[in-house]
């Protein structure tokens, strides 16, 4: 057993806990180890845990995984904390970031208390097919935005599939995880299965609630899932960007892009706070 630092962070209410490779040389994580640091009861309590690392020509470099141990995915949230754990560090020029994640060339940078993540461009959209779910065939859309992403509007899915008006109107009482986890789970999406969003729109402001895979929950927010949904609602809904999101912690994001001649999305950023909540030591 030995004892390894960190720090806690959390973007938008998706928490993480960060280890810095530079002050924990000896660590070592297996996805045991992960569940068990972001158990709510068992360890920690985190969406994630963020290993950050040195790299050559760049900032640093960053491992995700999720709080189920599994990883391979860009989780955005989880970037802008690295982001600004890198700005607290005093490791960034001009409060601009370049690192990796996953292989992956990115940037961002701190902007007063905001961080800016700046995304590749999303590599897959589909729109208006079915899902089998809660006993009916909901119409959705899917992004890949670095991770898998279905995106729901709330209004085609029934309240009471015996009466075809009762349509939710308030994402509020919306059942997010009930929803989330069966389609998560869907073998139309098996085996590695996706993330799942539910949003609606109000005087031109996304209201979005996200079943996360790999954590297996409702969160509090989600940046891949806040970008996939954005992208939704320009392609449906005529939002044009910047685009505004409200999460379930109530905390704002803003999602940007360019359009070239074609429509292709480019130039793909999430904007939102994140802060450092605590550092602390950990016996592994």
């Amino acid at each position: 057993m030995k004892k390894f630092s960190f720090v806690k962070l959390q973007a938008s209410g998706n928490d993480f806990v960060l280890f810095d490779k530079k002050l924990n040389p000896e660590l070592s994580l297996n996805s045991q180890i992960i569940s068990q640091i972001c158990s709510r009861r068992f360890g920690v309590g985190a969406d994630g845990v963020l290993v950050f690392l040195a790299k050559e020509n760049y900032d640093f470099a960053l491992e995700y995984y999720n709080a189920d141990g599994s990883s391979g995915v860009l989780c955005a949230n989880g970037a802008r904390c690295a982001i600004k754990y890198a700005s607290l560090m005093n490791l960034l020029k001009n409060d601009s970031a370049k690192f990796t994640v996953n292989g992956f060339d990115y940037s961002g940078s701190v902007v007063d208390d905001r961080v800016k993540f700046n995304l590749n461009k999303p590599s897959k959209i589909k729109l208006d097919f079915k899902i089998k779910a809660a006993g009916q065939l909901i119409n959705a859309c899917f992004v890949d935005t670095g991770a898998p992403h279905v995106v729901i509007d709330i209004k085609d899915v029934l309240e009471s599939k015996e009466n075809l008006r009762s349509f939710y109107r308030t994402i509020d009482n919306f059942p997010a995880f009930q929803i989330g986890r069966e389609i998560r789970y869907s073998r139309d999406f098996s085996p590695n299965g996706t993330n799942v969003n539910f949003f609606t729109v109000a005087d031109g402001l996304i209201y979005i609630r996200t079943y996360e895979r790999g954590v297996e929950d409702e969160t509090l927010s989600c940046g891949t899932g806040s970008v996939a949904t954005a992208i939704i609602g320009y392609l449906k809904y005529n939002l044009a960007p910047p685009i505004k999101l409200k999460v379930k912690s109530n905390d704002l994001l803003e999602v940007d892009f360019s359009l070239t001649n074609e429509k292709q999305i480019n130039n793909v950023s999430l904007t939102g706070p994140a802060v450092l909540i605590f550092n602390g030591e950990l016996t592994i």
